[in-house]
């Protein structure tokens, strides 16, 4: 087995899976008499045919440490979590090396974060740390595959923060 100290979920270290969502610095515009800060275009939605679509996933809460093997990727379209509450919840993102997912990494998020995994990019499931567990999801709604699940040998550790 082998161990991941989950990273604080910043734009940089994201940067190479996907975009991390959040309301944070200056807003673009002021909406709606001015009562309403918009945070424009905060995610690159990417599809290869068909639409975008928002579903709902209600995921069990799991807790740290948190053992898995699985990661999964979307080939023909991006896919964002956004959490229904304010909770963090855990991101497990593997850069690509020739068709099979390397080292994964972990991140916690910060209640009000969100993200979106690049087309293609592996990634763990969804894995709320807390109660309810509910998500809007936004990606690909079309015909054909597009999921590819591929189960590491050995099983990953994500321990819970040192700090």
């Amino acid at each position: 087995m082998t161990t991941l100290c989950p990273e604080p979920l910043t734009d940089a270290a994201f940067a190479p899976f996907g975009d991390v969502l959040e309301a944070t610095g200056e807003a673009d515009k002021l909406i709606n008499a001015g009562l309403c800060r918009r945070f424009h275009d905060r995610a690159k939605l990417d599809f290869g045919d068909g639409r975008a679509g928002i579903s709902l996933f209600q995921a069990e809460p799991r807790s740290l440490p948190y053992n898995f093997n699985l990661v999964e990727r979307h080939p023909e379209g991006s896919q964002a979590f956004v959490p229904m509450a304010l909770v963090s919840f855990l991101v497990i993102a593997a850069p690509d090396e020739n068709g099979t997912p390397g080292h994964p990494r972990a991140f916690l998020t910060r209640p009000g974060q969100a993200i979106n995994f690049h087309r293609g990019t592996w990634h763990g499931v969804l894995t709320p740390l807390h109660a309810p567990g509910l998500f809007a999801v936004i990606d690909r709604i079309g015909g054909g595959a597009n999921l590819e699940e591929f189960t590491y040998n050995m099983a990953w550790t994500v321990e819970r923060p040192t700090d």
